[in-house]
């Protein structure tokens, strides 16, 4: 035995005759294209490691496993031939994706006769499945016995726990899931977007489950829900920081779908309808009915089937991509999917074991998707509907039949089916699509998300009897109480149609008002701005009747990428933020990052407690070349009278005159005025020094979010105390009145464009706080300047004074009902 050195020494999996790879009969292990290796003819019916190492994965099939050796190189046995196709029949896994394993230990058990007699053939072959390493198999052609040393595999690097070089950092953080919905589609494919600039290997643990971070279908199969503790390991030369950075990303996501729920009602008990958007239609019942493609088994040649597949994912991705707001997060997610690896590498796997692509593609999918049910979690398994759309749109690339398959429309339609995929939902006319019916489905499903950003109402998991309605049947759908009722009587009929009309009409009312001035009841004006953080969002924005930014959230420019933006790329974003805005005015916060949101290109010290570390402001004076350069681009992208620029993270006035100082220093290099600059109050010191600072800056906004969990002590990325976080608590109330003072002392305005701002039933209180600014999503603006529009200041001022002198937030929410 020549040619491995020393090396890591393989031992037989099971008894049998060894073989060189020449004699599998089969090309593509034969001809080692898939790697160098051997194989064994087995005598018995359980797989056992060959040398310590790591299940990197394991099929649904459960007819081959891929174990990563102490030194890096990846070995996949492969039991018989074309025994993917049993479908796992006759194999039982012993271990699941992400164990340790030591030599000898049991892998996968199966029956030696069963798949004997359905396989093409019982040898087993294993490969070497990625280059750098030498084997050497030890005297082929003879009998072996389960354990006995067969060859030896020398190369590479250790890759496993207790095997990194000195050179490269492992490091290790654990944290509780604090995203409402736990890590769902969309966070995964954040995640492994956020992994693309580092060279570290991560992986997130949840008990004894184990999931490469850098795949989206990984960590959908890891089940990690609300409230879970998690473990983050790396190891590299980078480790630390891919840790933070996906720690740091987590906690921005929690924070994200806290400020802006996803669905608007809650999951009913199993077995019941559920009203995934809320809403009523009246129409007429069209039933979807969908049939899978039908795709050859056998592939054309490896090398053809493998360009058709690569050529079909990259057609699906580049259709995915320009759409804007709650289309393009569903779409990142979705072209996430397609770059997954653990899918592709199935994938790879079955068409080099002869399949077509289209075969080949559809197995991978469902492996994947019985992986995410076998997690048991109701929100995950909503995500098998992505992994079916994506199976759908390749293959219909592959086979030439791409199309969406939905029927067109008749006025008022109401679509019913057994499911409804996001690609389906985009393909259908939405202007005669009154409401949406589906026998399965969750609330939280990508479809679900896609209807109600559209206003369309849906009712999912109505159970198999909605697909007996007969089509072109009169239909009620009220998502709201999750009925629906087909061939109504007159009375019904006429009290729907009432309510219906009602609807619309304060709706229609709502959004045509939402164009004047925010004014209330007694005359006095309130503005009425909105949060944006994408040129999207500032459409959206002037459509609902926004009257200006109050937040433009920078950060969205230099997260998830390998370099910063330089000066041209932002004065451009920033200029057509502006230009949409028309002549509104608009608020650019400059970069709010650091620590606990931290970027590859900028590298920082690691911190115990990032949000209370060098972010905002702080990292922007620490940083002065990127306050400069960022201070350049706003100045040249928005007019002088439209320009205003806000500090985040403000402790005090030396932070604002550092950097009022430098901003007029960059405004003097261009030959222009300084535009009014701003403070963000999020810190209780900057609340109680407000009359101080007010005195200097030209407006306060307040940051409900940040200066709540500083305020109460609670940290929002921690889920054990999330039920204390509740901006409406009287003690952040009492800060928010001293914002107010303070500014109104100094002659200025205070805003809000935290969360808080977005909540109708907050804006009294706020009001009579002394807040005349408020900065809420878009889709809340119409609403929110309806309320505004019914009070006076005599009555929010009491209600204010009610509030602070609440007990708790649940008193403050109960008073504030009361008297609206």
């Amino acid at each position: 035995m020549t040619g491995a050195g020393d090396g890591i020494a393989l031992l037989a999996p099971f008894a049998g005759w060894l073989a060189p790879l020449d004699e599998v009969p089969d090309p593509v292990f034969a001809e080692r294209m898939m790697g160098d290796g051997f194989a064994i003819d087995p005598v018995e019916g359980l797989l056992c490691a060959p040398a310590d190492g790591i299940v990197l994965s394991i099929p649904a099939s459960a007819h081959a496993v891929t174990l990563r050796l102490e030194n890096g190189a990846e070995l996949l046995l492969h039991i018989g031939l074309e025994t993917v196709a049993l479908a796992g029949k006759g194999f039982t896994p012993k271990v699941a994706a992400g164990a340790s394993v030591r030599a000898g230990d049991p892998l996968i058990a199966f029956d030696l006769d069963a798949v004997g007699e359905m396989a093409k053939a019982l040898i087993t072959p294993m490969v070497v499945a990625n280059e750098g390493y030498a084997l050497a198999v030890d005297r082929p052609g003879r009998e072996v016995a389960a354990g006995e040393v067969v060859a030896r595999i020398a190369g590479g690097i250790p890759s496993v726990a207790g095997a990194v070089p000195a050179t490269d950092e492992r490091y290790e953080r654990e944290l509780r899931v604090a995203a409402p919905h736990g890590i769902h589609a969309r966070p995964a494919a954040r995640i492994a977007a956020a992994l693309k600039p580092f060279v570290a290997e991560v992986e997130i643990r949840r008990g004894e489950h184990v999931a490469n971070a850098r795949s989206t279908v990984a960590l959908l199969g890891l089940g990690a829900t609300l409230g879970e503790t998690i473990t983050l390991t790396a190891s590299g030369a980078d480790a630390r920081a891919a840790v933070d950075a996906v720690a740091a990303l987590l906690d921005r996501i929690a924070e994200e779908e806290a400020a802006t729920p996803i669905v608007a009602a809650a999951p009913a008990p199993p077995g019941r309808p559920v009203c995934a958007s809320p809403g009523l239609a009246i129409g007429q019942a069209v039933q979807l009915r969908s049939v899978d493609i039908e795709v050859p088994v056998d592939g054309r040649g490896i090398a053809q089937e493998r360009a058709a597949l690569a050529d079909a994912l990259r057609q699906v991705s580049d259709a995915l991509a320009g759409g804007s707001g709650t289309a393009a997060a569903v779409a990142e997610a979705h072209r996430a999917l397609l770059a997954d690896p653990e899918l592709g590498t199935a994938a790879e796997q079955a068409i080099a074991e002869g399949r077509s692509a289209a075969f080949a593609w559809r197995m991978a999918s469902r492996q994947a998707a019985d992986t995410i049910r076998a997690t048991g979690d109701p929100l995950l398994m909503e995500r098998v509907a992505d992994l079916a759309d994506l199976e759908r749109q390749v293959i219909g690339v592959l086979t030439g039949e791409n199309g969406a398959a939905v029927p067109a429309l008749p006025p008022d339609a109401v679509l019913i089916a057994e499911d409804l995929l996001p690609s389906q939902f985009l393909a259908l006319d939405k202007g005669r699509l009154a409401g949406i019916c589906t026998a399965a489905g969750g609330p939280t499903a990508h479809v679900a998300i896609l209807a109600a950003s559209a206003g369309i109402p849906m009712i999912v998991a109505a159970g198999p009897a909605v697909l007996d309605i007969v089509e072109g049947a009169t239909v009620i759908l009220d998502a709201d109480a999750a009925t629906i009722t087909a061939d109504p009587g007159a009375p019904a009929l006429a009290a729907a149609s009432e309510r219906l009309a009602r609807v619309r009409e304060r709706r229609a009312a709502e959004l045509e008002a939402a164009h004047g001035e925010g004014r209330m009841a007694d005359g006095t004006r309130i503005e009425i701005f909105a949060n944006l953080g994408s040129i999207a969002d500032a459409a959206a924005a002037v459509k609902a009747g926004a009257e200006g930014c109050g937040l433009l959230r920078t950060e969205f420019l230099f997260l998830d990428r390998e370099t910063a933006p330089d000066e041209e790329e932002q004065r451009d974003c920033y200029a057509r933020i502006a230009a949409t805005l028309g002549e509104r005015p608009l608020i650019v916060r400059t970069l709010d990052i650091g620590g606990d949101k931290p970027v590859p290109y900028l590298p920082m010290p690691a911190e115990e407690n990032p949000a209370l570390g060098v972010r905002g402001v702080r990292l922007s004076l620490a940083r002065p070349d990127l306050m400069r350069l960022q201070y350049r681009a706003i100045l040249r992208a928005v007019p002088g009278e439209q320009c205003r620029i806000m500090l985040p993270m403000v402790a005090d006035l030396g932070d604002y005159r550092a950097a009022r100082a430098m901003l007029e220093e960059v405004a003097a290099e261009l030959g222009i005025v300084a535009p009014s600059l701003g403070v963000m109050i999020e810190t209780p010191a900057a609340a109680m020094l407000a009359g101080q600072i007010a005195r200097e800056a030209a407006f306060l906004s307040i940051g409900t979010n940040d200066l709540t969990q500083y305020a109460l002590a609670a940290d929002r990325g921690n889920a054990g105390v999330s039920q204390r976080l509740d901006a409406l608590h009287p003690a952040v109330l009492r800060l928010i009145r001293e914002v107010g003072k303070g500014a109104r002392e100094a002659g200025r305005w205070a805003g809000v464009c935290g969360g808080l701002a977005s909540d109708p039933l907050a804006a009294p209180i706020l009001i009579g706080l002394g807040i005349t600014e408020l900065s809420a999503t878009p889709a809340a603006i119409p609403r929110l300047k309806a309320v505004v529009r019914e009070l006076t200041m005599e009555r929010c001022v009491a209600l204010a004074e009610r509030a602070c002198e609440a007990e708790s937030a649940d008193e403050v929410r109960a008073i504030a009902r009361e008297t609206i």
